[in-house]
């Protein structure tokens, strides 16, 4: 199964760029894993981008609003996915005025990291994070504790 984080404009917060290389260089050697960005604009405009950029994925909004996983119940979806043959799951990250209604509803499930308001360059250095911690938990590494 391949993963698409798609998000809108590449980071330029020095933190948030410094975690996303960290893990992008973790993720790379565990499994297909993909980070693209589209071009910023308004909620209509980058809801759009990342529709179309999402097509043919199960896609997962991530957007405050959402369903809270946590780490053990984001391994089981995957899981899950991985026995229903899902080919592509693309996570798709607005910019900072967030999703539009009509690209939530287009999406498999609608994901929050957590009840706060979250930057959006944090967001996917967050998500990244998750990502790379399912497919430690995937592969049997001691990464994540209970």
């Amino acid at each position: 199964m391949e993963i698409l984080v798609l998000a809108a404009a590449k980071p330029t917060l020095s933190y948030a760029r410094d975690g996303v290389h960290f893990f992008e260089q973790r993720l790379r050697p565990l499994g297909r894993v993909e980070l693209r960005y589209v071009k910023a604009g308004s909620p209509v405009e980058v809801s759009r981008r990342l529709l179309d950029a999402s097509e043919g994925c199960l896609r997962i909004a991530m957007d405050e609003r959402g369903a809270n996983w946590s780490t053990r119940e984001f391994e089981q979806h995957v899981r899950n996915w991985q026995m229903q043959a899902v080919k592509r799951v693309a996570f798709l990250i607005g910019a900072a005025d967030g999703h539009t209604p009509e690209l939530r509803q287009a999406c498999g499930h609608v994901l929050s990291l957590g009840r706060h308001t979250m930057q959006h360059e944090l967001a996917l250095v967050v998500l990244l994070e998750q990502i790379y911690r399912v497919h430690t938990l995937l592969a049997g590494s001691p990464y994540h504790r209970d």
